[in-house]
């Protein structure tokens, strides 16, 4: 009994030994990571496609580096212009590892010296950059000209850390509060007279353009006038051709002053009154008397 019970023990000893060895020598990766496996401190492979891979337990062990788009927010800080004028800068970067082996050999796999890295080199790229710029130019490039010529700046000076920059954006960069009222009136008024100048000149414009379109229409007008004149006088024209043709003889001329006649009478006879009174020397009488 005692004898079973031990053996018992001991398979559970060697089940849980086996799991634990089974667990050593399995590398789980996700979509989002890298397992970057190191033996005695070198890195021998890196797992970059999900999924499971082995690697020697107890001499290999394995560090997981983020495979995503990272974001890393500047402190705000101070800037000078080419103007000798003061500006605040709150800026933050997109950024991913491109090339896990040199993050780890470089900055030890650590994030935080990653971000130290990516702070220098921004914030120096951003001073270097407004430095050549005039305060009007710095306010005026915030619409991603700005961004731009920073990144540009930086170009890949990241790649040698396997990191890729995708994006500089700076959420504010604003004038000193002192300096704030000043500045925006002098750049409210040359907006105000730029804006002046291209209402005037829109004005001419459309002030020409309007009387070029009257006198187009008046000309088309006068063309259609001149055209349905012409096509009435040829319709009155076939229509007596056609009456002509129709009663060319005394029979058929005969018959159409009788309709006419009918016509004629039938107007007269108007409301409840069906009388027709008439000279007889009336062309109507005609009609009856069969003159």
């Amino acid at each position: 009994m005692q004898k079973t019970k031990g053996k018992k023990w001991i398979f559970v000893v060697l089940l849980i030994a086996l799991f634990a060895l089974g667990g050593s020598c399995m590398v789980v990766t996700y979509p989002n990571e890298y397992a970057v496996v190191k033996q005695f401190g070198k890195i021998v492979s890196v797992k970059e496609d999900p999924g499971l891979s082995v690697k020697v337990p107890f001499i290999q062990h394995v560090e997981k580096i983020e495979k995503e788009v990272l974001l890393y927010d500047l402190a705000v800080s101070d800037v000078m212009t080419k103007d000798k004028k003061s500006m605040i800068a709150d800026c933050f970067v997109l950024w991913e590892i491109n090339d896990p082996i040199k993050y780890t050999q470089t900055l030890s796999a650590q994030k935080s010296n990653a971000e130290y890295r990516i702070n220098t080199i921004v914030y120096n790229s951003l001073k270097n950059v407004i430095s050549s710029l005039s305060q009007e130019e710095v306010i005026s490039g915030r619409d991603g000209e700005l961004a731009a010529s920073i990144k540009n700046n930086i170009g890949d000076t990241l790649n040698q850390y396997g990191i890729t920059l995708l994006a500089v954006e700076t959420k504010s960069l604003d004038l000193p509060d002192e300096n704030k009222a000043a500045v925006y009136e002098r750049m409210i008024s040359e907006r105000n007279n730029i804006a002046a100048t291209y209402k005037a000149e829109g004005e001419e414009e459309a002030k020409e353009i309007s009387n070029n379109t009257k006198a187009e229409i008046t000309i088309m007008q006068s063309e259609a006038d001149a055209q349905a004149e012409e096509i009435v006088a040829k319709g009155e024209a076939e229509y007596m051709r056609i009456l002509s043709d129709a009663y060319n003889n005394e029979e058929k001329a005969d018959f159409y002053l009788f309709l006419r006649s009918l016509d004629a009478a039938k107007a007269t006879m108007k409301g409840d009154n069906k009388t027709l009174i008439i000279d007889e020397t009336s062309p109507l009488a005609d009609i009856f008397y069969g003159r």
